[in-house]
């Protein structure tokens, strides 16, 4: 049976970034819509397979799996010799990976968060937004970036000279920086912006922000 993915159609947020998985991995996959517009993700039936009512979920032959690191992990792992390699095998370096992953979790992810809710989302409902709250969110997300350009002057990637989930789960909400205004990916310093820019450009990244989650990725 074919692994299917339950999301949404944009290539955003976790959703995006299992989608952008299944794509480098060449995973094949059947894409189901949930409607969650139309609160298709608090259906019991929706429900039995992610208790929060959530997206995204997998069902890879009967299993049932949640949480976009979780699957990435999960997918990475189980499709490890099949198209662009995204975890490492040694010890030293599973450990190194492990350890960036975390500060994308742990620094990086909720500073972005506090961004998006402070302009993203307000200029999306059409309210003000608090112009000095988001300027000390915002260098409160840079001085994390400072951090990055030290280790980005040092290696290729967060986790070493290879790609690995650790880069690709950063474009799970950094995208939507650019969105709400904040520019700061391509501006920080060389270091951040080569790297970013890299990660951007992934043809698979492309593909999925021009046409969404569509379907099979063989």
């Amino acid at each position: 049976m074919v692994l299917k993915l339950y999301s949404g159609a944009r290539a955003g947020g976790g959703s995006g970034i299992v989608a952008l998985v299944l794509a480098e991995k060449q995973i094949p996959f059947e894409h189901v819509f949930v409607d969650m517009a139309n609160g298709a993700h608090k259906s019991p039936e929706f429900l039995a397979k992610h208790p929060f009512g959530q997206i995204p979920v997998i069902d890879d032959d009967g299993f049932i799996l949640y949480e976009s690191r979780a699957i990435c992990r999960y997918l990475a792992e189980k499709y490890a010799d099949q198209g662009t390699p995204l975890l490492p095998t040694r010890l030293e370096d599973k450990a190194l990976f492990e350890q960036a992953a975390s500060v994308e979790f742990a620094n990086f992810h909720p500073q972005v968060l506090k961004v998006m809710n402070e302009s993203f989302s307000k200029k999306r409902q059409g309210l003000p937004v608090d112009e000095a709250a988001l300027a000390q969110i915002v260098s409160e997300l840079s001085a994390k970036l400072d951090v990055y350009e030290v280790i980005l002057g040092k290696q290729k990637f967060l986790a070493g000279n290879e790609l690995t989930l650790a880069d690709l789960f950063h474009l799970s909400s950094a995208p939507f920086l650019a969105g709400g205004g904040v520019d700061i990916m391509t501006s920080k310093g060389p270091n951040v912006t080569r790297w970013w820019n890299e990660l951007i450009q992934r043809p698979a990244w492309i593909k999925l922000r021009e046409e969404g989650i569509t379907g099979t990725a063989s």
